[in-house]
């Protein structure tokens, strides 16, 4: 019974801040274009960099959970393309929502109220890793003609770049200049979920079947590649448990925006995105309950 509360504690407000954000956009339809563009060239590099900079994270300590997140996101993007070259769903549209989850608006607040901050960083160091290459590898699986040229020259990149380089040579920034960005870059993770919420306010799903696969497949896989990965490495329970959230999370939104963006079938992603987000209510919790 404590456990069970302690898990309803850690989702609660997660879900409140994300239901006030789909409040708000049901009744206001803001257009959120300038608060997305904040958040992905502002609030979270300062959190990317900021916590890959801060004294007392090392990098090289976390190469076991980076080498098995990595490892798990390749291995449901197999299981994906699998699963959607047997059913006949478009591979391009399909395969990046099985690898590619909520890392960022969901994972850190949950991972801040699971674990603390002292493992924020760690995560951050994942969501660092999903995000280098959703926005290389998932892009080429959504669309091979794209030019990454763009991405690459963002300030996304430069802050895991430069966050990267100070861990490794162990450079500690000023203090008033590390207390600046950390409050920037805390302002992500409320305002992420707020901004998800808002996303969700606009969502239209009409292929549920498509939705329900997606959704269970999405946690699924990436569970069953990840099993016997944690027998593999080297892993504190902290980073067990902190990979077995990871692996729960449902698709992220983003892919819903590429497939948009570049024409692949955005009907079934959004389908799978909403149909994830609503299946994490069961599959979260049980991550929580094996990781704590």
């Amino acid at each position: 019974m404590e456990l069970l509360l302690r898990i309803v504690g850690i989702i609660t407000p997660v879900l409140l801040v994300g239901a006030v954000g789909y409040a708000y956009g049901r009744r206001v339809r803001p257009n959120m274009a300038a608060v997305n563009r904040l958040s992905t060239d502002v609030l979270f590099p300062a959190l990317i960099f900021s916590s890959m900079a801060a004294k007392d994270f090392v990098i090289a300590e976390q190469g076991p959970l980076l080498a098995a997140g990595t490892l798990m996101m390749l291995g449901s993007g197999v299981v994906g393309w699998g699963a959607a070259r047997v059913l006949g769903y478009n591979v391009h549209a399909f395969v990046p929502s099985m690898m590619f989850t909520n890392t960022a608006n969901m994972g850190l607040p949950l991972t801040l109220f699971a674990f603390g901050p002292e493992l924020l960083p760690p995560a951050v160091a994942l969501f660092m890793v999903s995000s280098l290459l959703h926005f290389t590898l998932g892009i080429r699986i959504t669309a091979p003609q794209a030019s990454l040229r763009g991405i690459l020259q963002g300030p996304m990149l430069w802050a895991m770049l430069l966050g990267v380089l100070l861990s490794l040579f162990r450079v500690s920034l000023p203090p008033w200049l590390a207390t600046g960005l950390k409050m920037i870059g805390e302002a992500a993770i409320p305002l992420g979920l707020l901004t998800l919420g808002v996303g969700f306010s606009g969502f239209r799903v009409e292929r549920w079947s498509i939705g329900i696969v997606g959704a269970l497949l999405c946690p699924l896989s990436s569970l069953i590649v990840l099993w016997p990965l944690l027998g593999v490495f080297d892993l504190e329970p902290a980073q067990r448990g902190l990979l077995l959230l990871y692996a729960a999370l449902p698709p992220a939104v983003m892919n819903y925006i590429f497939a948009d963006r570049y024409g692949q079938d955005p009907g079934l992603v959004s389908a799978i995105v909403v149909g994830g987000n609503l299946a994490s209510l069961a599959f979260v919790p049980l991550a929580l309950y094996l990781g704590l």
